[in-house]
């Protein structure tokens, strides 16, 4: 992953303007309770840019005239830090695993100094004149969060008003929506996990009371599995729940009449999975339940056979809402053309990799190196039964490849995967 930092670094330095520096933070955990941290999630475009999963750094880019730099600035370590904590890594260490140029990684402390070169009004900065842009990755948590970048920035802004202040994220957001090969790598694993995790749930399908039982059979699988965890929430969904989209509690006991809707996905070093599948819990599907369960599956096959370079989100959310309605009218669902958001109200898929809904544009047409998920489904309250499946794809020159093409989703499989484990 060393050469994919390298080359997404050399490829953002296309996008800068010049006289530019680009300023990332890795982040750091924060506070849970008393003496403990939550656990630390590393700030994806840093991440992106530097292969560093690591606390507390800071990256910076500089584009002159001529001339493009990268400076990284790390913490140093103490004898405390390290019997408390653990070592953090070391210069040699950053170095060998970002391709950032040894000279060029600091300690914390040299920071400001740094900075501060670059800005001042003089032919012998670093990048031959004042600095004059600043990107900065700005993408809030939610509407109403204010970007940490602005919050670590904040002496910055206040001692160079000059600077013009852009967001990062229009350029980072672009190069992420296209896999390297390592990137498709770490997705493929995280498939891997995700897939003994479901192999795990089937296993003890017919033995379980409850939903978490299964959630915990998921995680312990992909655990063994060398998975760092889950890439989100698991939803486990029994019966109604499956009908509530982002349903995660997780606690209601199981009853054999039931559907049971799984979304999950594995990460592996901090790339994700994201799939869904559908089971009966009793070990067959009910007529109406296959009837349900096979609408879905077509609709899924032939969603994924849709997708090839040029189309675009809006092409193919509008197919495949038009062959729900279809399934839903034969069904007896729906009569007529209108209505079908009453039993399918998200989308059909989103972008994959480093977070689970990846950044990206969705006007952007499909090109080759994007990685998708496909997920239709039909979710019918009155009836108590929801249905899902999800898959992981990759667009390539021809039209798609199923990552997670290994992962059962035909229901006479699932039946018999059941029976064996019974």
């Amino acid at each position: 992953m060393k050469e994919h930092a390298i080359c997404a670094r050399k490829r953002l330095y296309e996008r800068m303007e010049k006289k530019s520096a680009a300023l990332l933070f890795s982040g750091s955990a924060p506070h849970k309770t008393n003496d403990q941290s939550y656990h630390y999630t590393p700030q994806r475009n840093f991440l992106y840019l530097t292969n560093l999963p690591e606390e507390n750094m800071i990256l910076l880019m500089t584009k002159g005239d001529e001339e493009e730099k990268t400076y990284l600035f790390i913490e140093e370590n103490t004898e405390r830090r390290i019997k408390w904590e653990g070592a953090r890594l070391t210069k040699e260490e950053a170095h060998e695993r970002s391709g950032i140029p040894l000279e060029q990684i600091h300690y914390l402390d040299r920071f400001a100094r740094t900075f501060g070169s670059l800005v001042q009004h003089s032919g012998r900065s670093a990048i031959g004149g004042p600095l004059e842009t600043l990107y900065l990755d700005l993408a809030p948590r939610s509407v109403k969060d204010t970007p940490e970048s602005l919050k670590k920035t904040k002496d910055i802004r206040r001692n160079y008003p000059e600077l013009k202040i852009k967001d990062l994220n229009s350029h980072t957001a672009y190069l992420r929506m296209f896999k390297s090969e390592a990137e498709i790598d770490k997705i493929k694993q995280a498939i891997h996990h995700t897939r003994k995790g479901l192999s795990n749930i089937l296993a003890n399908l017919s033995r379980r009371t409850h939903e978490y039982q299964l959630q915990a059979d998921f995680l312990h699988a992909i655990t063994l599995s060398g998975s760092e965890g889950t890439a989100f929430d698991t939803i486990a969904a029994s019966g109604k729940n499956a009908t509530v989209l982002h349903y995660t509690d997780n606690k209601d006991p199981l009853d054999k009449k039931d559907l049971i809707l799984f979304d999950l996905g594995a990460l592996h070093e901090s790339y994700a999975a994201d799939i869904s599948r559908t089971f009966p819990l009793s070990g067959k599907y009910s007529k109406r339940q296959r009837e349900v369960y096979e609408a879905v599956l077509r609709v899924q096959k032939e969603t994924i056979k849709k997708v090839r370079p040029d189309m675009t989100w809006k092409d193919l959310n509008a197919f495949a809402k038009e062959r729900l309605t279809k399934e839903a009218q034969g069904l007896g669902l729906l009569e007529g053309d209108e209505g079908i958001e009453k039993y399918y109200y998200h989308t059909v898929g989103h972008f994959l990799g480093l977070d689970v809904h990846d950044v990206g544009f969705i006007n952007e047409p499909f090109r080759k190196g994007m990685v998708l998920t496909i997920e239709p489904g039909l979710y019918i309250a009155e009836e108590g039964i929801g249905v899902r499946i999800e898959d992981n794809i990759l667009v390539t020159d021809k039209g798609a490849l199923n990552l997670s093409e290994s992962i059962p989703k035909d229901p006479d499989e699932i039946e018999r995967i059941i029976g064996e484990s019974s």
